[in-house]
C-alpha cells in the first residue's frame, strides 16, 4: 500500500504538471488557469454541499435511533474528494469531481467494504478494541440484575434496533483501532 502511495505521490504531480501544460499551449494561459480556478471554487461548494447532506442523514438517522444509511467511509470519500479538487491539475479534479458523486462514492464504498472485510478475514487487519463502557449494566456486556442502580429502560435499549449490528458483540461501547500488515503467505 505504501509503494502504491509513494508512487502516486511521485508520479501524480508531473502528469498533472504536463496535462497543465498541454492544455495552456491549445486553449491559453488565461482559460488554463480559469479552469483550475473553478474546479476549485466548485470543488470546495460540492464539497461543503455533499459534506452537510451526509451530516444531516447521519443526525436523522441517529435521532432516530437507526444505524446512517452513509457510513465513514462516505464521509471519508467526501473529505478526499474535496481536497483533491482544491488541489491544482486535471486529475485530481477529475478524480475529486467523481469522489463527490453519490453514485460514483456507493461503488467505493462497497469495494473498500469488501477489501476491509477481507483484510480482515486474512488477519493482515487488526482490529484492537479499547475498553467498554459497562453500560447497560453493571459490567461491560451484561444486562442489570434485579437490585442494580441502573434502570430496566436501559436493558430494553439495549435490544433496540441498534443491538442487530452488534450481534454476538458485547453491548458497551468501544473504540477500535485499525491496524494493516503484509498478507502472510
Amino acid at each position: 500500500m505504501f509503494k502504491y502511495l509513494l508512487f502516486a505521490l511521485i508520479v501524480v504531480p508531473f502528469v498533472e504538471l504536463y496535462l497543465l501544460v498541454a492544455i495552456g499551449r491549445e486553449v491559453g494561459f488565461a482559460p488554463t488557469l480559469g479552469l483550475v480556478l473553478l474546479t476549485g471554487l466548485v470543488g470546495s461548494w460540492l464539497a461543503r454541499r455533499e459534506g452537510s447532506r451526509v451530516m444531516r442523514r447521519w443526525q436523522t438517522s441517529l435521532a432516530l435511533r437507526q444505524v446512517p444509511e452513509e457510513g465513514l467511509f462516505s464521509g471519508a470519500l467526501i473529505m478526499l474528494g474535496g481536497v483533491l479538487l482544491v488541489i491544482p491539475g486535471v486529475l485530481t479534479d477529475v478524480a475529486g469531481l467523481l469522489l463527490l458523486l453519490p453514485p460514483v462514492r456507493r461503488f467505493v464504498t462497497v469495494r473498500l467494504r469488501r477489501a476491509v472485510e477481507r483484510r480482515m478475514r486474512e488477519g493482515s487487519l487488526h482490529v484492537t478494541t479499547i475498553g467498554g463502557m459497562g453500560f447497560p449494566g453493571p459490567f461491560a456486556g451484561t444486562p442489570p440484575s434485579e437490585g442494580t442502580a441502573f434502570p430496566r429502560s436501559w436493558e430494553q435499549d439495549a435490544q433496540g434496533p441498534s443491538a442487530r449490528i452488534r450481534s454476538g458483540a458485547s453491548r458497551s461501547e468501544t473504540d477500535a483501532e485499525f491496524t494493516e500488515e503484509e498478507p502472510r503467505h
